[in-house]
């Protein structure tokens, strides 16, 4: 138990190391800065902005109790905070009170609990859809307006229609319209005269909160919520077996995205990302969904694997990290997409919708970014990993319990958000058949022992578990809250170094990865199908040969007359490409094969097309014949030279994909008259790691207790200055942050307390004053100084503050 204090200020400087530890954990921003002292501790954690952080993360448990708080008032009877939450459970409340005062919501004084001045503010005057109070909305209503009994008499003698308006407005929002028509007006003026309702314009009307309890009997809330909502789950079979299969597949997808964008990158658009048809042309290439493949390429982009490669005419291509990453074994090429999925701040379920441009966001573009996801997935993998192995939730379910976890977020975005989440981690492996795999809990444990750990959880396993399995509860290894916030204890681990939480990945998923295949069935009908992932010099020649027709255990590849003659461009002869396949199948080369390979390469390179601008030259004078009279090729311009050449003024490239497009087959002539094998381009993109990052140290345990250390030393140097400055008039004035200042200054015009300032004027001369602050607004400070006069006093110039003792 804490020593009774008089102020946060004086609470914080009573707590024990622990205890500020807690805090400084529970609420990381505080450490950010390093603030000089105690009594700049405590004022950070008075500021709006601060308390707004801690508020936002609560649960709804914790929220609940905290606005509870608020409307019983300070020191209020515990029997009182029971009343309004409408529970008898003590024990849980008593619980949740003592998270809001170890996150510095709430601060203990002498005649009980006392709300932070800025946590009011920060839940604004509709706490839990009340009203303000009827002193605040009418200053001049006398006290028996606001007598329960009273107001409960009143309202059983409302007529109906008065009656059911204070119905509409019980539950929020404790505003109303007055309506045009004079029935509403009639039904209005009752509840005005009766002083139900307060007038607060000419047409607006609002509930007084004393109105609102009466009418919700006591309660606060609708439903009291203290504790999360089960999660429904199922088991599942086969669940690391089928991770296993989409991790493999998604290895699969980055590879081919790779050579695709390695032949013939995209371009950068001008507002950055990657436009809508190089899109559509990268889907039909992985052959996969929009929101698939929006998915890929958002992960390789994620993992450093594709990147903008800065050039004049920028476009998005591999980095030079892909060879090394293609190069690895299986399980750790993944556990580099994974551990940059699980980190990354880009949101791929966005993609393709509307922006803050004038089109829909683009896959790669700044509109995808979205730091709140990062937060969502952990959250999401977490609870996850709360149930039994092999148990895949309901969604619905999930989705009920996250809403608990952060009541503060859009109902409808969370959960848009949670079902992309669990599809991406179904595409990725991290979770199989919906339940999380051996590999995802690997990914998410490092996590689990950081994460405070929520009251509401704590209590509920004290008495016997939340869920629908008794074994999660007991273990209660999911049940933590994320980010800063009330309700929050501290744990003694430290993240481990991620080249250990890769190591783990890795080797928790390379036991559940397909095994690499060195053969292929090649079928009659001119298909060949790989029973596995093939090893890389074979893949690489089917990828080459053949085009990809389906995928899933096994990939089914056929071999067209294009995918033969592209691997014919690419240098191979006809003999050493039946070769490889009969080597590589372990069923006969079929004869259809054969003879389509022979077809192709017998009219492969007929016609061959040189530079002198450019010539064409065949021994077919029929076939040049046919060139000369077709109407598409008029734009080359081509000339007969000779019975067997024609010259055309276009670029070597251009007639050779012109020509084929036109249905023949010719191949490029060097100088020397040997054939140019077009090999395939290997565009390389800059790494995006281009030297050591900022250095930013995480506010963890050794970090926390280094800071509270330095606190105490600096607590001990003031009191020491204190006791050798007592001779001078007045306490000694330290430098402060002006956020401190302010915050100090609010809190003695809140308290109508003095101040001393230190205050410096043009000349940079300080000087000191014993100041009563009377209001604080656009950077200047109204105060009554020793002498009764008032004077205005700029904050830019307050150099540091302290209340007077």
């Amino acid at each position: 138990m804490a020593t009774p204090s008089r102020s946060l200020a004086d609470d914080i400087r009573g707590r024990s190391d622990a205890e500020l530890i807690d805090l400084v954990l529970a609420r990381p921003d505080l450490a950010r800065p390093a603030p000089a002292d105690l009594t700049s501790l405590a004022a950070r954690a008075g500021t709006r902005a601060s308390v707004q952080r801690a508020v936002e993360a609560l649960d709804r448990g914790h929220l609940q109790v905290l606005e509870a708080v608020v409307v019983a008032g300070d020191a209020a009877e515990r029997s009182v905070l029971l009343h309004l939450l409408g529970t008898d459970d003590a024990g849980t409340v008593d619980a949740i009170v003592q998270d809001l005062w170890r996150s510095a919501l709430v601060w203990r004084g002498v005649d009980g609990d006392h709300v932070v001045r800025t946590v009011p503010e920060v839940l604004g005057t509709a706490v839990a859809g009340l009203g303000a109070p009827m002193r605040e909305l009418r200053p001049s209503s006398p006290p028996e307006h606001a007598d329960p009994d009273r107001i409960r008499a009143t309202v059983a003698e409302a007529p109906d229609d008065s009656r059911a308006m204070l119905e509409r407005m019980t539950w929020g929002p404790a505003f109303g319209v007055l309506p045009a028509a004079a029935p509403g007006r009639t039904t209005a003026r009752w509840l005005l005269e009766h002083h139900l309702l307060v007038p607060v314009s000419t047409d607006r009307v609002a509930l007084p909160r004393e109105v609102g309890l009466v009418l919700r009997e006591g309660r606060l809330h609708r439903s009291t919520e203290l504790t999360p909502p089960d999660i429904e789950a199922r088991p599942v079979s086969l669940v690391d077996a089928a991770a296993g299969g989409a991790a493999s597949e998604c290895l699969t997808h980055v590879d081919e995205l790779a050579a695709a964008w390695g032949a013939d990158p995209p371009r950068v658009l001008r507002a950055g990302g990657l436009s809508v048809r190089d899109l559509r042309v990268t889907q039909m290439s992985l052959d996969l969904d929009p929101e698939h493949t929006a998915f890929v390429v958002e992960l390789a982009y994620a993992a450093g694997l594709v990147a903008d490669d800065g050039e004049v005419v920028p476009v998005w291509a591999p980095t030079s990290e892909i060879d090394e990453w293609s190069s690895s074994e299986a399980g750790h090429r993944w556990a580099t997409l994974a551990v940059a999925w699980l980190g990354s701040t880009r949101a791929p379920h966005l993609v393709g919708r509307r922006g803050t441009g004038t089109g829909p966001a683009n896959a790669l573009g700044p509109d995808v970014q979205w730091p709140a996801i990062r937060a969502i997935r952990r959250e999401v993998l977490r609870e996850l990993a709360s149930l039994e192995p092999g148990s895949a939730p309901d969604h619905a379910s999930l989705r009920e319990r996250l809403a608990w976890r952060r009541p503060n977020r859009s109902a409808a975005v969370l959960d848009e958000a949670v079902e992309a989440v669990l599809r991406e981690s179904e595409w990725l492996g991290v979770t199989g058949r919906g339940a999380l795999s051996e590999a995802g809990r690997a990914l998410v444990a490092p996590l689990l022992p950081l994460l405070p750990a929520v009251r509401g959880d704590r209590a509920t396993q004290a008495g016997g578990g939340n869920t629908s399995n008794g074994k999660r509860a007991a273990r209660g290894r999911g049940d933590r809250g994320s980010g800063s916030g009330g309700g929050v204890t501290s744990t003694e681990q430290t993240p481990p170094e991620a080249g250990a939480v890769a190591e783990a990945v890795a080797a928790a998923m390379s036991a559940h990865l397909p095994s690499p295949v060195d053969h292929i069935l090649v079928q009659a009908d001119l298909t060949a199908v790989a029973p596995g992932p093939l090893v890389g010099g074979l893949g690489s020649f089917m990828r080459l040969a053949a085009d990809v027709e389906s995928r899933g255990g096994a990939t089914v590849y056929r071999f067209t007359p294009e995918s033969v003659r592209r691997a014919l461009d690419a240098g191979w002869t006809a003999a050493d490409f039946t070769e490889t396949v009969r080597r590589s199948s372990r069923t006969p080369v079929p004869q259809p094969l054969e003879y389509l390979v022979a077809d192709v390469a017998r009219k492969h390179g007929q016609t061959r097309i040189g530079g002198a601008a450019a010539y064409i030259r065949s021994d077919d004078e029929a076939v040049l014949d046919t060139m000369l009279a077709s109407r598409d090729l008029t734009p080359l311009r081509l000339r007969r030279l000779a019975p067997t050449v024609l010259v055309s003024s276009a670029d070597p490239r251009v007639l050779v994909d012109l020509l084929r497009d036109n249905g023949f087959a010719p191949v490029h002539e060097g100088q020397d008259g040997a054939v140019v094998h077009a090999e395939t381009p290997r565009r390389r993109a800059g790494s995006r790691r281009r030297g050591p990052g900022p250095m930013v140290s995480p506010v963890d345990r050794p970090y926390t207790q280094t800071l509270v250390d330095g606190l105490r030393a600096a607590e001990a140097t003031a009191d020491q200055r204190r006791v050798e400055d007592e001779t001078r008039p007045g306490p000694r004035i330290l430098a402060m942050d002006p956020v401190v200042t302010l915050s100090l200054l609010r809190d003695a015009v809140a308290d109508r307390h003095g101040v001393w300032i230190g205050y410096s004027d043009g000349h940079g001369a300080t000087s000191r004053h014993l100041i009563h602050p009377q209001k604080v607004e656009g950077g200047r400070v109204r105060a009554t100084d020793e002498s009764g006069h008032e004077k205005s006093f700029s904050v830019h110039r307050i150099t540091g503050a302290t209340l007077e003792s």
